[in-house]
């Protein structure tokens, strides 16, 4: 039996590069999708995951991010007195209890792995996820509750993939594989999009992570990598020559939503399946197309 895990390390603290210009003002982790923001989703699939205590690694001109998870009295005093109990609910909701959730910042912009290492101080001495907000997945179980599932099963080290065509390798992080269980893979380690012809298989590496705290110690000294950052992956492969890793391949879709196209895209197919929205939506999509 492995010890549960319950922290989660979100970073939040990137530039939003590639949906500029409406991340010049707004934390991308803040733009909505359908009718809450990419980071509620983050957060309600740790929550669902049974994750006690979420971590944010905030920077500078986030602190819209923490905003959102407080009390926001005049908004709610508004609601109660026009007896809007249902919309009150739903913002509500969005509050975590006190404790569950902490912040720290990471002062300069020196890539995945320097944002993870900003936490160590919180995570301890404990095993622990870690969900890039980019990517949701608003189904459930949602990837993080199957990882958690999983890493009760085997422990170790697990990064959650799906299968992708092999054409499409050199755009992603791909693992190498050397046994495969269900939908468990033992690794070998990863590589950072390989060319098709050399790719060691066509699995994906998606935003979601379950690590042990040894990472922190390979991050510390880990040297720049690729884009002159410190990468988690970098660290991640010293881990896996040490540790057991293993690729979880998990039900159902991940919506990337760090490109207008997939922001795009991943408020299209939520809004189809919201039950308020879904039939209006679909309505007005079809006389756009003819």
């Amino acid at each position: 039996m492995h010890k549960r895990i319950r922290k989660v390390v979100i970073p939040v603290a990137g530039l939003g590069t590639r949906v500029l210009p409406a991340t010049k003002s707004i934390p991308k982790e803040l733009l909505p999708v359908v009718d809450r923001p990419l980071i509620d989703y983050v957060v309600a699939e740790a929550r669902d995951a049974g994750i006690e205590h979420v971590i944010l690694v905030t920077g500078r001109g986030k602190t819209a991010i923490e905003d959102y998870f407080d009390h926001a009295f005049e908004l709610e005093t508004t609601l109660k007195a026009k007896a809007k109990t249902d919309i009150l609910a739903e913002v509500e909701k969005t509050i975590p209890r006190a404790g569950d959730l902490s912040y720290t910042r990471q002062q300069a912009p020196l890539g995945l792995g320097h944002a993870v290492w900003c936490a160590r101080a919180i995570v301890g001495d404990e095993a622990f996820a870690v969900s890039l907000p980019d990517e949701i997945a608003p189904h459930k179980p949602g990837f993080l509750r199957q990882m958690v599932d999983a890493y009760e099963t085997v422990g170790g080290n697990l990064v959650a993939v799906e299968e992708v065509p092999r054409e499409e390798t050199s755009k992603y992080g791909v693992i190498a594989p050397k046994a495969r269980k269900g939908n468990l893979i033992e690794m070998s380690g990863m590589v950072e999009k390989p060319k098709p012809e050399a790719a060691p298989s066509n699995f994906r590496i998606i935003g979601r992570y379950i690590l042990q705290p040894d990472i922190f110690h390979l991050l510390e000294t880990q040297e720049k990598g690729a884009g002159g950052e410190i990468q988690l992956t970098d660290s991640m492969n010293k881990l896996n020559s040490k540790q057991k890793f293993h690729a979880c391949i998990c039900e159902g879709a991940i919506l990337d939503c760090g490109s207008k196209l997939g922001w795009l895209m991943a408020n299209l197919d939520l809004g189809l399946k919201n039950a308020e929205l879904g039939g209006q939506l679909r309505d007005y999509l079809k006389r756009r197309l003819t």
